[in-house]
């Protein structure tokens, strides 16, 4: 049942790491959509998507950042207390920045457990494969769930020399194949797999237990998630290949914006109507 159908004050179900696994087990397909305030995070729960996460994108979209590598804890802190008090039905997952969970598993337990514990997200999600695997092991040891992040990494922009699609060639399709094994093996509950060919996605999706959430990654994997600007048409940056767009927001934003400035200008607003 979908936010839309639900009931005057019928409570809606909240949606958990063993909701997501289930999805997995009965061929059913999850929705994630990321939010960066309690705005946005409550219009995505009450339309019932099952994840909303709160990407470190919002360096991007949010902040003005050319890429998601300035972004501090500090700030997906703030951002994520915003979501939690939009999420009532959603999966709350907070992505970790670059930098709280590559230096020791120990900062990343720290950070998470913050995210957490302050920010009130539910599970967090954290780039690389094999290089992380003890740190994932021993985050889900303690109790964190953990959404792992494998093709394209966002954080990795500069390793790359810019966002570039990854596994094209055997050898770095195997590596992300093992990967995900070793992410599942660790304990993670679930693994975005971002531009990556199609027929890779599937293929990992089908070796695994847990769910795959594509992004750029065909239509294969377990769910897809999608960046809240890109679908409504908010953000002016050129569009990537895996988006489509919903709704053409930002020309609806302009179109008001300047009718608004044409009005208060020509004095026709505040009316009456609009006065105490």
């Amino acid at each position: 049942m979908t936010g839309a159908n639900k009931s005057l004050g019928e409570r809606p179900h909240k949606f958990t790491v063993p909701d997501l696994l289930l999805r997995k087990q009965q061929q059913q397909k999850i929705v994630a959509l990321t939010a960066y305030d309690y705005s946005a995070a409550r219009l995505a729960d009450r339309a019932g998507v099952d994840i909303v996460l709160v990407g470190d994108t919002l360096g991007i979209m949010s902040l003005g950042y050319s890429t998601t590598i300035p972004v501090t804890m500090e700030e997906m802190l703030h951002h994520v207390k915003a979501c939690r008090r939009g999420v009532h039905s959603a999966l709350l997952v907070a992505d970790m920045p670059f930098g709280s969970y590559q230096a020791s598993v120990e900062d990343a337990i720290r950070n998470a457990a913050q995210l957490m514990k302050e920010g009130g997200a539910q599970a967090v999600k954290i780039e690389g494969g094999s290089e992380i695997a003890a740190t994932v092991h021993r985050m889900t040891q303690v109790g964190i769930p953990v959404m792992g992040h494998i093709g394209l990494q966002p954080q990795s922009v500069n390793a790359y020399g810019g966002n570039k699609a990854q596994g094209r060639d055997t050898e770095s399709a195997n590596q992300l194949l093992k990967d995900a094994i070793i992410l599942q093996k660790e304990g993670a509950f679930s693994i975005v797999l971002e531009a990556i060919p199609a027929d890779l996605s599937s293929e990992i999706s089908s070796c695994l237990n847990i769910p795959t959430i594509g992004i750029g990654a065909g239509p294969e994997c377990d769910g897809q998630v999608q960046v809240w600007h890109d679908i409504l048409g908010i953000y002016p940056g050129k569009r990537y290949r895996h988006v489509k767009q919903y709704v053409d927001l930002g020309e609806q934003i302009d179109v008001a914006i300047r009718s608004y400035s044409d009005e208060v200008r020509g004095k026709s607003f505040p009316t009456k109507e609009h006065s105490l």
